[in-house]
């Protein structure tokens, strides 16, 4: 019999683990637990701890001499989630997600406590989260791609040796076991972050501004399959991503899988955005505003005046050729069966997130233009998209990495909006508990319908969280967390809704390898996905169907490049 026991040190447990897929019965547990218990000096301590949905089962067989322990309850005793394990000064701030959300300015140099992580932040030195985080929320993986630490910690808003620290200079070390937090002088915290913040500027790919009118999806990166070598596939995606965005070409390759189910789908190409720039003097604006020094040195006055470039935004005229070519699209490929027409999202495509070294989580957004409401309700969702350009964090963002705030583009991304979803989630297509490889999975975070989005949740909220074993025997699932949304003891997705995701992750993973994996130690895609009662183009099915809306490169743990270019 193969087992492990696991001490628990923050829980204060030993437990006996068995491999996720073991088929043991409960004698054989029973038999290994003794002989366990009686020669191990934690022995009067030791307990029994399901590593899978189908152990936990197995569990509930067991003679009652064997105490046993689930991974809720497991987690539920820990006080602190190291996300990225690095080390940072700054200044220690306290501040509310709400706070953060109302635009509430914070120091590029601040150390945040938080009550819990809010959707999106601008750039700052490091995160503590009293809430406990989603590996997968945009704000953890901004932090990973910043190399800044970031963790949780119950309690982290009363804990008595962090607001002895309040408003302090500081170190903070996020480790895998522990964390530090000692008092240093602002000179220390300055000269530390003068020294490890981004020395090279990122150079985005040059946009393509010459490819003009709505491209079916399928289209933009045409036959990638076809290539037979890693680079090959590579320079596919990259030679695209200047006229279409990292987004859209990435979905151009998902679309051209038959285990993938992508929702149908086009795009508005990068000349459209340059072209509504230019008309409408935006180039112009911008480029008073960045020779203003206030604009320059005042963080405050930059936020202030980015709100207004955006508003100058929100009047510009979109190109007639474009709402004529996007009218005719919508009503010849996109309306309901009825004939009407359905509500469209417009995705955010730019040259400067989804790339496998600056993915930029969350720095646009996406909005919804309803064409049975009125025209201007679709032109003010690609205005509201191209805005978001120029918001302060997304500026902040860039311009932490060097980046030229004018080499930015924005293509879109158009298909149905999602409605009466039963479930959202994101996922990782490999282990990130487990950066060696000893031990693949995949990791999913998933909630109940539409409202909790897991990359940004109300606070309180939980989701199902879980490593699937696709691929191995039984296909065993490991529980980590339970949504508070459903009754307990049930699960968001059903056996057959993860069968179906795990074949459509492994169909990702598989299939983006060679072109991002290919000298990775560790290589891994971030997908969100839906469940819902919509066919491809939104009309109402009778059950609910899985949906994927972007895959993009993972910059987790154990993600080790030979290519640190972002292209």
């Amino acid at each position: 019999m193969l087992g492990a026991i696991t001490h628990y040190e923050g829980a204060g447990v030993w437990a006996l683990e068995l491999a996720a897929y073991d088929t043991a019965t409960p004698a054989m547990i029973k038999k290994l637990f003794d002989a366990a218990k009686a020669k191990a000096f934690f022995g009067p301590a030791l307990r029994f701890h399901p590593t899978s949905q189908s152990l936990e089962t197995v569990a509930k067989k067991l003679d009652a001499s064997i105490p046993v322990i689930t991974t809720s309850e497991l987690y539920g005793t820990m006080v602190y989630q190291p996300l990225v394990l690095a080390t940072a000064m700054g200044q220690l701030l306290f501040f509310t997600s709400e706070d953060i959300q109302s635009g509430t300015f914070i120091p590029y140099n601040s150390i945040v406590v938080l009550d819990q992580a809010p959707n999106d932040i601008s750039v700052v030195a490091g995160i503590i989260s009293q809430e406990f985080q989603s590996p997968l929320s945009h704000i953890n993986v901004l932090s990973a791609n910043r190399k800044t630490p970031n963790m949780g910690l119950r309690n982290a808003l009363t804990d008595k040796t962090i607001l002895a620290l309040k408003g302090k200079y500081v170190r903070l070390t996020v480790g895998s076991e522990k964390y530090s937090l000692t008092e240093v002088s602002a000179e220390e915290a300055t000269a530390y972050y003068e020294a490890h913040k981004p020395q090279t500027a990122v150079v985005l790919p040059s946009l393509d501004t010459t490819i003009k009118g709505l491209w079916n999806v399928e289209d933009v990166v045409p036959n990638y399959k076809s290539y037979t070598t890693g680079a090959a596939k590579r320079a596919a995606i990259v030679s695209k991503v200047p006229a279409f965005g990292g987004k859209t070409v990435n979905y151009s390759v998902m679309a051209q899988s038959m285990d993938i189910p992508v929702p149908k789908a086009f795009a508005i190409p990068m000349y459209y955005y340059e072209k509504f720039m230019s008309d409408n003097g935006l180039y112009d604006l911008i480029d008073s505003l960045m020779a203003d020094q206030e604009f320059q040195t005042s963080p405050t006055a930059r936020m202030e005046a980015l709100r207004r470039f955006r508003n100058k935004i929100m009047i510009g005229t979109v190109d007639p050729e474009l709402q004529a070519a996007l009218k005719a699209k919508l009503a010849a490929e996109f309306t309901g069966k009825d004939g009407k027409p359905i509500a469209m999202r417009f995705r955010t495509s730019t040259n400067s997130e989804d790339l496998d070294a600056f993915p930029c989580a969350g720095c646009y957004e996406s909005h919804t233009g309803d064409p049975a409401v009125c025209w201007e309700d679709v032109l003010n969702a690609i205005r509201l998209a191209y805005s978001s350009t120029w918001l302060y964090r997304t500026y902040e963002e860039r311009d932490y990495y060097h980046v030229d705030q004018k080499s930015v583009g924005m293509a879109l991304l158009v298909h149905h909006t999602f409605q009466n979803e039963t479930a959202n989630g994101v996922a990782v297509t490999n282990n990130p508990f487990d950066s060696t490889g000893v031990n693949p999975g995949f990791y999913i975070n998933v909630e109940y319908g539409g409202d909790a989005e897991v990359v940004h949740l109300p606070v309180g909220v939980t989701t199902d969280q879980f490593l699937y074993f696709y691929g191995t025997p039984n296909n065993p699932i490991q529980p980590i967390s339970s949504s508070n949304l459903i009754p307990v003891g049930t699960s968001v997705l059903t056996k057959a809704q993860t069968y179906a995701l795990g074949t459509a992750l492994d169909a990702i993973h598989t299939l983006f390898a060679p072109a991002y994996g290919n000298g990775l130690a560790w290589y891994a895609m971030d997908v969100e996905f839906k469940f819902g009662p919509v066919d491809s183009v939104g009309n109402t099915t009778s059950t609910p169907q899985l949906w994927v809306k972007q895959a993009r490169p993972y910059p987790g743990r154990g993600n080790v490049t030979t290519n640190t270019s972002n292209d």
